[in-house]
Order: structure tokens, then C-alpha cells, then sequence
């Protein structure tokens, strides 16, 4: 009964439940208090500007400093923007001119709303300014007076079209979430098992199949259980929150053939650590915490230390993330994840040794 709870359960509510606290995943109209000590017109039109972008809303200005931090712990806003005094004339004597931007930090999305906004209006106006005092040296006018084109700066984000938190962290959850899928029903399954151990003797080596035919019938029970889970997870869910999905489905189920069998296999191997059925929750907290960062989804694995990466190499999900995503989200093909469909299947057939000896050990 536990197993099958987990089975519809946890594949089924958790992915849906995660993806709703980040649904909107792009946040716009972050409420802002200007403080402008300046008041000349350069800052009134800095202040215009941001409250122009869609990321932000300047919902009024505050006399001094000490009066909008009493806004934000109210949170009538979520940020500051300060204008100090002397913007302009800085500017005009050809100095640094700068502005601070003060954020609550209770929700990191609403950060970058607001940094985003504030970067983007920062480059824009000092390509405007720039191309002002080019234009006022008289001999390049007519060379440089188009410059503020060639300074315009374009976002173009690939794969993550929205630019959104969900979209980019949840496709590589969903098959973290798939892996310890497999790994708890196994593992649960196998403490259920030790616990009947425990009320009946029986002769180990008195009939029985033989190991390589049990190993292939839980793979073909296990399979079968886990396919429609893996087309849930793959299909449906970015489906109902409009995850990018430019992959073709079938090769991208091709790919996670080795990544299922991968996870199965290491989930026999755990299981001859799992005594009963409630260790098994156990061995799933500590995993997930430490195939979360392996996997590059919060560090990317080029950025790791050697011993890190080859750890993070034996997760089945550090493949299966990089080769979904890649695929799902940007539109690559099965050849072009070769790395990724290669090392699973090579992970498939270590896991896969080391499950028929767990398998034999048990019997002796």
C-alpha cells in the first residue's frame, strides 16, 4: 500500500506543487519608492524610465532615506531607488554618475526584476548621453550620430524563452524528481521484503530462479510501473505550465530508456541498505539534497572541482538533466546529446553489474 501511495503520489502532486510556487514564474510591477535628492532633470527622467519598464512600478517618492526603509519594513514596497545629489553635474563634468538600488531580499525574483530594470534603463540612457557627446565634437557627427544603435544591447535567452525561474529550473527537477521516484519504490519495496524476513525462515538456496532471471523480471515489473510516470513527468507537466518543449517527444523517451534502466539498477543496490521501510526516507532526503548540487542545476558542473564532477558523473539524473534539457528545451536531437546517452548507458551496465551482486550476496 505504501508503495503504491508513493507510486501515484509523489510522481503525480510534487512536480505540480513545486511548479505552482513559481507560477508566474516572471514577476512585473515590483512596487518601488524613489527617493531623488538631485531633482534635476536627469533623475526625473532616470526615475521615469525604470517606472516605464514592465518590471517595475514607482509607486511614489519618499522625502528621505530613513522614511522609505519605514515603507519597505511596512512592505507598502520592495525596493528603493536613490538618486543622490549631484547625478546630473557628474554627469556633465564627464564623471560617474551613480544611483543605488535597495531591495528586500525576501523573495530573490522581485531582485531581479528590479536589477534587470535598472541595468536596462542605466544602458540605454548612457548610450543616449554617449552618443549626445559625440555628436557635439561636430567632425564624427555624421559617423557616429546613429551610435546609439550600435550600443543597443538584446537579450535573446535560448531555450527559456520567458526568461523564468520555473521554466529554467523546473525540467531538470522533474527528472530528479523521476530518479528518486524509482529509487524510494524500490527502495520501499525492499524494506518491505527484510521485514517479512524477519517472521519466517526459509532455505536460501533450496529452489528459487536464478538471479539474472529476477534480475530481468523486476526490471520488466519496475519498467512497467515507471514508463507512464516518465511520460507524466516529461510530457504533461511542462505541458500544464507551458514549459518549453521544442524536443521531439519520441527521441526524448529514447534518451531516458538508459536513465530509467540506470535509476532501477541503483535502486537495487541501495536496497540491500535498507532494513525496513522507513529507512528508506532516509537514504531519499540525503540523496536528493546531494544529486540536487551534483546534478548543476544550482552550480554548473563546469565550475566544480574534479572529485565533485567524477561524483556527480555516477548519478544517473546529472546525465539525464543535462541530455533533457538540452534536448526539450533547445531543440537538440539524439545525436547531438551522444555524451549524455553514452554515459547512461554506461552507468546502466555498472549498476547493473553491481545489482547482480548485491542480488547474489543476498542469496548466500
Amino acid at each position: 500500500m505504501g508503495v503504491m501511495i508513493f507510486v501515484v503520489l509523489l510522481p503525480l502532486a510534487y512536480p505540480v506543487v513545486y511548479s505552482l510556487i513559481y507560477n508566474p514564474e516572471v514577476v512585473k510591477d515590483v512596487k518601488v519608492v524613489a527617493i531623488d535628492d538631485d531633482r534635476s532633470s536627469l533623475s526625473r527622467e532616470l526615475i521615469r524610465n525604470i517606472d516605464a519598464s514592465p518590471e517595475v512600478d514607482i509607486i511614489g517618492y519618499a522625502p528621505n532615506m530613513d522614511e522609505g526603509k519605514n515603507m519597505m519594513n511596512m512592505h507598502r514596497c520592495y525596493g528603493l531607488l536613490y538618486v543622490p545629489e549631484g547625478f546630473q553635474s557628474s554627469q556633465q563634468r564627464g564623471e560617474q554618475a551613480y544611483a543605488i538600488l535597495y531591495s528586500d531580499m525576501s523573495l530573490l525574483l522581485r531582485y531581479r526584476a528590479m536589477l534587470v530594470a535598472a541595468t536596462n534603463v542605466a544602458q540605454q540612457m548612457s548610450a543616449e548621453i554617449t552618443s549626445m557627446r559625440l555628436a557635439a565634437d561636430g567632425s564624427e557627427t555624421i559617423i557616429l550620430g546613429d551610435i546609439q544603435d550600435v550600443f543597443e544591447i538584446k537579450s535573446v535567452a535560448m531555450g527559456d524563452t520567458t526568461e523564468g525561474f520555473d521554466s529554467f529550473v523546473m525540467p531538470g527537477v522533474l527528472i530528479l524528481i523521476f530518479q528518486q521516484c524509482i529509487i524510494l519504490v524500490i527502495g520501499m519495496r525492499g524494506g518491505a521484503k527484510n521485514e517479512m524476513s524477519l517472521y519466517k525462515t526459509h532455505d536460501k538456496k533450496r529452489g528459487g530462479k536464478h538471479v539474472t532471471d529476477k534480475l530481468i523480471g523486476q526490471i520488466a515489473c519496475y519498467a512497467t510501473l515507471f514508463v507512464p510516470i516518465m511520460i507524466y513527468l516529461t510530457y504533461y507537466v511542462p505541458l500544464m505550465f507551458s514549459f518549453p518543449m521544442i524536443g521531439d517527444e519520441f527521441e526524448i523517451l529514447l534518451f531516458l530508456v538508459p536513465m530509467m534502466l540506470a535509476s532501477i539498477f541503483m535502486g537495487l543496490i541501495l536496497q540491500r541498505f535498507v532494513s525496513e521501510r522507513e529507512a528508506v526516507f532516509m537514504i531519499w532526503v540525503v540523496t536528493s539534497i546531494v544529486f540536487l548540487f551534483l546534478s548543476g542545476l544550482t552550480w554548473p558542473r563546469y565550475a566544480m572541482s574534479d572529485l565533485w564532477l567524477a561524483l556527480g558523473s555516477f548519478v544517473p539524473a546529472t546525465w539525464g538533466i543535462e541530455g533533457f534539457v538540452l534536448m526539450n528545451s533547445c531543440g537538440a536531437d539524439l545525436s547531438q546529446v551522444g555524451k549524455p546517452y553514452f554515459m547512461l548507458w554506461l552507468l546502466s551496465l555498472l549498476y547493473a553489474c553491481g545489482a547482480i551482486a548485491v542480488m547474489r550476496l543476498r542469496r548466500n
